[in-house]
């Protein structure tokens, strides 16, 4: 899933809960942070197994569980809300491609519905086709009608939650077409590269 609807997802979970524990703008905001910043480890994707960034311990679950057991020891419930959200996008992600959800695996675990078992064992057949090998991936989320529903059903919830529970949060919006723009960009830019 995109970075944009691990926003959403974060900022209609803080926003529900804002309603019980009423949180700060720096309190809100570090959970809303925490429910999408693991995916910022694909600047370190040189250092995964396949050069894929959901393979590093950043897309496992160790990460969530010292934030949850932190919450927990010291009774902060913002770390411990950050925890739960970040562990949230970790599952999520196992439903897709599939992620190293428990660090040990030297394959992305989960159902990785996005790609079948052929094509998961004959890769490399199927990337040599693209002239860039993510244009394989970016194809197939793109052509899936679900990711699509899903993705506007999210902003859709975000959007609603923030309006319902957080409307002073509203303006946080702004960072759901950031994320947006930077995925749109580069699938359009990638369909280009793959038409030349």
């Amino acid at each position: 899933m995109h970075i944009n609807s691990h926003f959403a997802i974060g900022v209609s979970i803080t926003s529900i809960l804002n309603s019980i524990f009423s949180f700060s703008l720096l309190d809100y905001s570090i959970i809303v942070i925490s429910s999408f910043i693991c995916d910022f480890d694909v600047f370190f994707s040189k250092y995964a197994i396949d050069h894929n960034h959901r393979m590093l311990i950043s897309h496992s679950l160790i990460p969530s569980i010292i934030l949850i057991l932190l919450g927990l020891i010291f009774n902060w419930f913002v770390i411990l809300f950050s925890g739960i959200v970040y562990s949230i996008h970790i599952i999520i992600d196992t439903l897709d491609w599939g992620t190293n959800i428990f660090f040990f695996h030297k394959k992305p675990v989960g159902l990785k519905l996005l790609i079948t078992k052929e094509e998961q064992e004959n890769l490399p057949n199927y990337l040599a086709e693209y002239n860039n090998k993510e244009s394989f991936f970016d194809s197939k989320y793109y052509n899936n009608k679900i990711c699509i529903i899903i993705e506007v059903s999210l902003f859709i919830v975000m959007i609603i939650s923030l309006l319902v529970f957080t409307p002073y949060y509203l303006p946080i919006s702004i960072f759901y077409f950031l994320g947006l723009y930077f995925h749109l960009s580069r699938h359009f830019h990638l369909k280009k590269a793959e038409n030349r």
